[in-house]
């Protein structure tokens, strides 16, 4: 059989782990993680998992219980997901490089039973858990536990709680099933055909959707290996692309740039990958480019925390033939796309996208209103204003929230973006909306100089001129150090707005 014709997932009512442990019935020696020139068999890792599944259960976690995560990319960070996955239990992932109150808030709301803790990272957990009756324990206590686990999981069971990224005030937690985690995979692994022969490069956040589930534990659950990196660093990758030869990596945009960018990139062989994807938001043309200079195809990955994340995808075998796009729904996703009143728009026509599918989030915790507001009928409102060709091709125009009403029309940040994004003046560039009393709202542009000398206003004003409407133009240019981001490199714009109107009285 083929690559693409070989069936990687069945229906069946049992936990996550399962693959890995068919995996290590069928292929015990081949390697499922490399990380830190240490590299786990699928006999191996499905070993740890029950190992960390019976540390957990000595902690006293049970069905339903939470279990939370806080440290750099690891293998312990995916054990202990299907560790939960084996107890019934659930994962709770945490962002690193949030503060201590900023976990406080999280931990406050999910209520875990343990939290788990790099060895540097558990003076913060305890700070974060001060008058707080949650164990802390670290990696160590978990890989000496006695086998006495039972095992409780199953398919329709919760198994993640992802704490969205805040991009628009206090983070929500995602409740996604396992049932969510194997669509998911089924969804990623016909957006890249994976199979055993893959070689996955990961190196965003676990702790996200994105770096967890988008290429990292679908390539696992079709037994392939995986190289994970703690962290990012464009020079790693790129070493690491010539030295461990990969098929396969995931960059979002700012890291397609730190690459692209950096001076070792032209010399570095990377003629191992079948492709890159990307995805987190929207892609501008000049972040494709230098890899299609290089021959290599870069597909895209539509979705979000709720949607788990894979729910539309651009395959690299029509990226090019469909640049901008963000693909088709993916196989077990439906796709709407609704006016205002929640009536589906004809083609060419922008719209919010709705979507629905067994990869989408069962509810927000603690947050029925938030459950409610997002949901209809099944149909998950994604908040993403965009349209389809009338050939079902997806185009994303911009975040609802984010769209710039002035004097009646709609102006999306996004288009903008790519015509600053296209010339050579920034290293990063936003544009957000300001309140304005004769227009209601206006566009400004707030940006990070590429060079130490930077260019007029009127040289970055004059880019407008003949690619979009008078009305579109931005009418104010800020320069800043740094624009904020969270860990998938979106920009957080309520972050940006805040700074205004606290530094710039806009």
């Amino acid at each position: 059989m083929t690559r693409t014709e070989r069936p990687l997932f069945v229906e069946h009512n049992r936990d996550l782990a399962t693959y890995i442990d068919s995996w290590a019935a069928h292929r015990p020696e081949a390697v499922a993680i490399e990380f830190e020139d240490q590299a786990n068999t699928y006999l191996q890792l499905s070993n740890n998992i029950e190992t960390v599944a019976n540390g957990l259960y000595d902690l006293g976690v049970r069905r339903t219980n939470r279990v939370a995560w806080l440290g750099h990319n690891q293998p312990l960070a995916i054990e202990i997901l299907l560790a939960c996955s084996r107890l019934g239990a659930i994962y709770l992932p945490l962002n690193s490089r949030l503060t201590v109150a900023e976990h406080q808030w999280i931990l406050n709301d999910a209520s875990p039973t343990v939290l788990v803790a790099e060895t540097g990272f558990t003076e913060h957990a305890n700070a974060a858990l001060k008058a707080s009756d949650i164990k802390v324990t670290t990696a160590a206590e978990l890989y000496t536990a006695s086998p006495n686990a039972p095992r409780s999981g199953a398919a329709n069971d919760d198994v993640l709680l992802a704490y969205t990224s805040g991009t628009t005030g206090r983070p929500k937690g995602a409740v996604l099933t396992q049932n969510a985690l194997v669509a998911n995979a089924v969804n990623a692994t016909h957006a890249h055909d994976f199979s055993s022969d893959d070689r996955v490069l990961t190196l965003l956040p676990l702790f996200h959707v994105g770096g967890l589930n988008i290429q990292t534990l679908p390539a696992l659950f079709a037994g392939a290996a995986v190289l994970l990196h703690r962290s990012f660093n464009p020079e790693t990758w790129l070493k690491d692309v010539e030295r461990w030869k990969p098929t396969w990596s995931l960059l979002v945009p700012a890291t397609l740039n730190a690459v692209s960018k950096h001076p070792n990139f032209n010399d570095t062989d990377l003629s191992s990958l079948t492709g890159l994807m990307t995805g987190s938001s929207t892609i501008p043309a000049s972040c494709v480019q230098p890899f299609t200079d290089r021959n290599i195809v870069v597909g895209q990955v539509y979705g979000s925390t709720e949607t788990a994340p894979t729910s539309i995808h651009l395959r690299i075998d029509a990226a090019n033939k469909h640049p901008g796009s963000c693909g088709k729904p993916s196989p077990l996703t439906e796709l709407r796309i609704v006016d205002s009143e929640g009536c589906d728009v004809s083609p060419g026509v922008s719209g919010e996208l709705w979507v629905r599918g067994p990869n989408i989030l069962s509810r927000y915790w603690n947050n029925p209103l938030a459950t409610q507001e997002a949901i209809t009928d099944g149909w998950f409102h994604t908040g993403d204003i965009g349209h389809q060709d009338s050939d079902g091709w997806v185009y994303i125009d911009d975040r609802k929230k984010d769209m710039i009403i002035s004097g009646g029309e709609n102006i999306y940040p996004a288009e903008l973006e790519e015509i600053l994004n296209d010339s050579s003046f920034f290293s990063e560039v936003t544009v957000v909306g300001i309140k304005n009393e004769q227009w209601g709202e206006i566009p400004i542009v707030l940006g990070v100089s590429a060079s130490a000398e930077k260019p007029s206003d009127s040289a970055i004003f004059d880019l407008f001129n003949t690619r979009v409407a008078k009305f579109k133009h931005p009418k104010r240019l800020i320069w800043m150090s740094e624009l904020p981001r969270n860990a998938m490199g979106k920009v957080l714009k309520h972050e940006l707005k805040a700074i205004l109107k606290r530094d710039f009285d806009c």
